[in-house]
């Protein structure tokens, strides 16, 4: 039977009640008494030395305040990277300056040059068109492995080359994995890429700083996932505010998928020119300018090759790619292609030796970060790519080469230095098979070839790594800021609580999933419990949402606050019923002593804790408020297996989605409704990438997607109604919750599922086509088709 309340119960989310009647407040919504608004002047060029940028004119008009420049900040500091990466020799990754506004060059159309704060938005923006900039174009380059080549143009000048990095891992495994390949009796190679992407979340950028000159405190309004980690950085790097001095607060945001991680330009921005003005300044990105400043995803170029032996066992694998930084370095950039994702390589599978190269390269394009799974679609992508290839090569099923390979043992630990606890493979892969109907796959192909379609069928499996841990070795691994997370519990005294985390929530629903674990744990109402975020004034130091961490370490930290609260409150309960503590016992919000029928309830054990006239003070002091931090031992490692059933059109070469099934093993499951849409959303965007999205360029360094005209996002008759299921859980062993990790999986287990249905398609109507770069247009397909 289903749960009503409590963890397990499909809970309707409450925050819901909010978006769904226009009560929502978004940073948009925050207007300050007295408010500015600035407008930037952006670079229309990819590549340009500025010579001079010219603002009387602007500074003239009607309403301006001011006009700021790069000369405003040359005593500032340039936006941080929060991680390094070290190369295959030891050597620390090249690490230009990122500036606030551009100072010398301009590197990317939309690099900001100058910003203009005046009393009205149409204001600002008519006086950033009366400034003129002098710009010497220069030569962009674009093409990764083009900007590598000896003579070509340097992104930065004080750089030896456009080379950020040349990482190998592990590199003590490439001579043997070089000699597992030669020596292998079969090897698969394949050459592909992970388009470039754009998050496109509901909710544009937005950042409203404010200054109190009678408190010399700062404060920024922004849309953002991680709101301590934005005052950490901006505050100690960038513009030198202490934090007890700086406030940052995000409170609803409208979707991120990874692209409001980072601290922005603008961010800094506003917050500097608040002071500076002493009044309110506001930015509200449009969507053209979310294009051309909002960190891109993906972009990795790969060449993948496979070995396995006259049994069809892996024995090895290798993998070379450049990954496109772009024009700087964002916030976590560089721990997208390296830890992110080799070491997640060996997938879900045996492989005794993997070699993992990655060449991360600058060029004149938006800067590249985490985008919904960073670094886990990419790996997974070419993985699930290639072995399906191996599989047609070999003349074997598909599915049952990935069965042969599969771990079964568990703990295991990987050629790529990450040790899975749990899982059971096998498990999803049955499920799928089961909620997939592939038995009645035959019959649904002749169909269609019955209609003049072609139909195929793509399977694949994922793994990946979520709520990245532990601090002090992802210290060691090059990332500047801790990877923990903290909560505040704090019971009133008529039993409600209030708990207050350093987690972040963005869509996924966290005031009714945290609210169900605490309310579990205590046995009593989820509305009895609130839950606080989103402002660093009033919430413990956390490192915010990404990489579906926010339940399994979020909500460690929430119950390991709720421990020390039940703790103490049966302190309290014990003197209450003269008994001794080891015999209390609280179930479903009653404190009884056990083997009598003796009891009391939470709430007059809370209220004791405020009114303590029953027990000796100098044993409890008085109050009910706990404060947990939550260090993970490992990562997190949810599983499962995908299917995806396409329709091809011969004549036009359009793809249609006939079917979508997914298998996943997410540990324990808080709220299943909340996981079911969670795994729905991110196979909305899987698709997306697969069949519809691509950010591309000009030789010029011209964004030519640059609108929703030009840049396809996935509609609802994109997409089939989905089989979702996730029954098959293996528990984490290593977070009180048992819980992993389900936000990313949807986006990471569906793109090469997609891809290797549409080859099956090409493939069983005799056509001779091994691989398609995504997406997989209706022109990209009809060429294939149709080549030679």
């Amino acid at each position: 039977m289903p749960k009503d309340s409590g963890i397990g119960a499909s809970s309707k989310r409450r925050e819901d009640v909010r978006f769904l009647t226009g009560a929502g407040h978004y940073t948009d919504d925050i207007d300050l008494r007295g408010q500015a608004y600035v407008h930037f002047l952006r670079s229309d060029v990819a590549h340009g030395t500025l010579k001079n940028v010219d603002t009387s004119a602007a500074e003239g008009m009607p309403g301006v305040v001011r006009v700021f420049t790069g000369a405003d900040f040359a005593e500032v500091g340039g936006l941080p990277c929060g991680w390094q990466i070290t190369d295959r020799e030891g050597n620390p990754m090249q690490e230009p300056a990122h500036p606030v506004l551009a100072q010398g060059k301009v590197r990317h159309v939309g690099d900001p040059i100058a910003a203009v704060v005046a009393e009205t938005r149409e204001q600002a923006r008519d006086a950033a068109e009366a400034i003129e900039v002098d710009i010497d174009d220069l030569p962009a380059v674009v093409d990764m492995k083009a900007a590598l080549k000896d003579g070509a143009p340097k992104v930065h000048d004080e750089l030896t080359s456009n080379l950020c990095y040349d990482w190998g891992f592990v590199e003590e495994n490439r001579e043997a994995v070089d000699a597992a390949i030669k020596s292998a009796a079969h090897v698969t190679r394949l050459e592909l890429r992970n388009n470039r992407l754009v998050a496109n979340p509901m909710e544009p950028r937005v950042a409203v700083g404010d200054y109190s000159r009678s408190t010399g405190e700062s404060t920024l309004y922004t849309t953002s996932q991680n709101p301590h980690v934005i005052r950490l950085l901006m505050g100690a790097f960038v513009l030198g505010i202490p934090e007890h001095k700086l406030r940052v607060v995000a409170p609803d945001v409208g979707g991120g998928f990874g692209s409001k991680i980072f601290h922005y330009a603008e961010e800094a921005f506003c917050t500097f020119a608040a002071k500076a003005l002493n009044r309110p300044v506001k930015w509200t990105s449009s969507r053209s300018e979310a294009f051309i400043t909002d960190a891109h995803g993906r972009d990795h170029v790969t060449t993948i090759e496979l070995a396995l032996d006259k049994d069809n066992n892996f024995v090895a694998l290798r993998t070379e790619t450049h990954a496109n930084m772009g024009a700087y370095l964002s916030t976590f950039a560089p721990s997208v292609p390296t830890w992110l994702h080799g070491t997640l390589m060996a997938g879900n599978y045996k492989t005794p030796l993997i070699y993992v190269n990655v060449k991360a390269v600058f060029t004149n394009t938006v800067p590249v970060d985490a985008y919904r799974g960073a670094g886990r679609p990419e790996a997974t992508f070419q993985l699930e790519r290639v072995i399906d290839k191996a599989a047609r090569e070999l003349g074997v099923d598909p599915v049952e080469l990935r069965r042969q390979n599969f771990i079964t043992e568990f703990p295991y630990a990987t050629p790529v230095a990450v040790e899975y606890d749990t899982g059971d493979y096998n498990a999803t892969l049955d499920k799928l098979l089961e909620i997939a109907d592939l038995a009645g796959f035959e019959a649904r192909l002749a169909e269609s070839k019955k209609n003049g379609k072609l139909r195929g069928l793509g399977v694949n499996c994922y793994i990946e790594a979520c709520g990245i841990a532990p601090s002090h070795l992802v210290g060691q691994l090059g990332a500047r800021a801790g990877l923990y997370e903290s909560a505040t519990v704090r019971v009133n005294a008529t039993g409600g609580l209030v708990v207050m985390t350093g987690s972040h929530s963005h869509g996924q629903g966290h005031e009714t999933s945290f609210a169900q674990v605490v309310a579990d744990m205590i046995g009593i109402d989820e509305n009895m419990v609130e839950i606080v975020h989103g402002d660093t004034a009033n919430t413990p130091m956390g490192m915010g949402t990404y990489g579906s961490r926010s339940l399994a370490v979020g909500g460690s930290a929430m119950v390991r606050a709720t421990e020390k609260i039940i703790a103490k409150a049966r302190k309290i309960a014990a003197h209450l019923m003269e008994a001794s503590e080891a015999d209390i016992e609280l179930k479903n919000g009653q404190f009884s002593v056990a083997g009598t029928d003796k009891s009391v309830a939470w709430g007059d054990v809370t209220l004791a804790a405020y009114v303590p006239h029953n027990y000796p003070l100098e044993d409890i002091e008085p109050g009910l408020e706990e404060t947990a931090f939550y260090d993970p031992a490992n990562f997190t490692y949810p599983a499962g297996a995908y299917a995806c059933e396409v329709e091809l059109d011969p004549d036009t070469g359009k793809v249609t989605i006939e079917g979508f099934a997914a298998a996943d093993d997410f540990g324990n499951v808080v709220n299943p409704m909340i996981v079911e849409g969670q795994v729905h959303g991110g196979l909305a965007q899987g698709i997306g990438q697969a069949l519809l999205e691509n950010c591309a360029y000009d030789e010029d360094g011209q964004l030519l997607s640059a609108s929703y005209m030009d840049y396809a996002m996935p509609r609802a008759d994109d997409v089939p109604f989905y089989r979702v299921d996730h029954s098959c859980q293996t528990p984490c062993t290593h977070n009180p919750l048992g819980v992993k990790g389900c936000g990313e999986a949807g986006a990471i287990g569906s793109p090469p599922a997609v891809v290797n249905a549409v080859i099956d398609a090409l493939q069983r109507a005799g056509r001779d086509v091994t691989h398609i770069d995504m997406p997989l247009s209706p022109s990209r397909v009809w060429d294939a088709m149709n080549k030679g």
